[in-house]
């Protein structure tokens, strides 16, 4: 929250007294003598609040309000008033002041009005901030593709925590898009608009990790593997996170931090920091549904990159697609599809489907490829494909009779 405050009082003996005591209380003082000193601190992007006299020489009090609701109706001012100015500060109020004050003010009330207007600025800007971020769209719909339940899933989570203050884990397997992901809750939260870093935690030794903090005041710093940081930098980190720092870590990992953690490579007190916001990436492995979704983007994307005219993609090559386990995930498809644009790939014997049948072929055949997959990564154990695919046993069991998949065909 802003601690900033812009005093605006004539009296140089009242402004010095009201000064120290903002500045005893914590708070930033910005003192000025006149309207005309205190227009330059006032904008619509000033983060703190302002407490003015009314009665001033020339331009008073009632003329800095005026001034202030034309430039920013949201900014709070308070006013203070002197002996028989009450019915002026009430009329000050019917015209948008935000409070006031008689003269002289305890401490204790002039820091109460204070800190009530501090969080009702904090409110306003944190609220203009969203509104622009949903006004710009939404980068976890424009950035996280597919429509299966996991993918929705992972652009809710990334929304979530974006919105939180506090350190995120993105996890995944290779090729899954951790950086891209760790990206898009930068990008989806109220720190967008100032620095993202990105690092790699083997060679950040503690120096350069006190260097990236500093660099991205305010914004958002992204380690990725974070597992491999230095043990010396671990430390570093873990006792910069205590104490808050400007800067937001997103840490990156393809491994298993309570493994890590086990085996002793891996600091307790930054593995219980980072654990508290996870964010785990689905792999395709486990919503091959939006395998066809992904593959017509990247053919898309490397179409336009190579100059070339993007080939068809059949059904039979969706299905094909959808078969694969895709160790390398999103990585891998867009290399595929890169050779798909090319010319050059190797899937090109898809099961082939007599088109003449339509949709109900096609959607019997991706079923099958899918059935198959299961089988295969689940090494012929039925009761695991069915799991993986969301089917009860009995349903399974049907379904592999009705394309005469034989489970123990897939086991070792």
């Amino acid at each position: 929250m802003s601690k900033t405050i812009l005093l605006v009082d004539d009296d140089a003996a009242v402004r010095e007294a009201l000064a120290q005591t903002l500045e005893l209380a914590d708070l930033t003082c910005i003192a000025a003598g006149s309207f005309v000193v205190a227009a330059d601190h006032i904008a619509a992007a000033f983060d703190g609040v302002i407490v003015s006299d009314i009665r001033m020489p020339g331009r008073d009090g009632f003329h800095l309000l005026a001034h202030v609701r034309g430039i920013d109706p949201d900014l709070p001012v308070i006013l203070l008033t002197g002996e028989g100015d009450i019915p002026m500060a009430v009329k000050a109020m019917g015209e948008g002041a935000f409070d006031f004050l008689e003269k002289p003010c305890a401490a204790k009330n002039l820091l109460a009005v204070v800190e009530r207007a501090l969080k009702t600025r904090r409110l306003v800007l944190e609220n203009r901030e969203l509104r622009q971020l949903v006004e710009s769209g939404d980068p976890p719909a424009r950035m996280i593709f597919g429509g299966s339940d996991l993918a929705q899933g992972l652009r809710a989570q990334v929304r979530r925590v974006a919105q939180a203050q506090g350190d995120v884990l993105v996890t995944g397997a290779q090729g899954t898009g951790i950086s891209k992901i760790a990206e898009i809750i930068h990008l989806s939260s109220l720190r967008s608009k100032l620095p993202f870093l990105k690092r790699a935690a083997h060679d950040l030794e503690a120096g350069a990790l006190a260097s990236a903090l500093k660099e991205g005041e305010g914004g958002s710093l992204f380690i990725d593997e974070i597992t491999m940081l230095p043990a010396q930098s671990q430390l570093a980190l873990a006792e910069a996170l205590d104490g808050a720092p400007a800067t937001r870590l997103i840490a990156g990992s393809t491994r298993d931090l309570a493994a890590e953690l086990e085996a002793g490579r891996l600091n307790a007190d930054l593995y219980y920091r980072l654990t508290v916001m996870p964010v785990r990436i689905p792999a395709l492995a486990e919503r091959p549904e939006d395998i066809p979704e992904l593959f017509r983007r990247y053919v898309g994307q490397a179409a336009e990159q190579s100059g070339q005219t993007a080939p068809p993609i059949t059904p039979q090559i969706e299905a094909a697609l959808m078969a694969r386990d895709w160790p390398g995930n999103a990585r891998s498809l867009m290399t595929e599809a890169m050779r798909f644009v090319m010319g050059i790939t190797e899937h090109a014997t898809p099961p082939q489907v007599d088109e003449t049948l339509g949709l109900v072929a096609h959607l019997a055949q991706v079923e099958q490829s899918l059935i198959q997959s299961a089988l295969r990564r689940a090494g012929g154990q039925a009761t695991e494909a069915a799991q993986a695919l969301r089917l009860p046993r009995k349903t399974f069991y049907d379904k592999c009779a009705r394309y005469a998949i034989k489970p123990e065909d897939y086991r070792p």
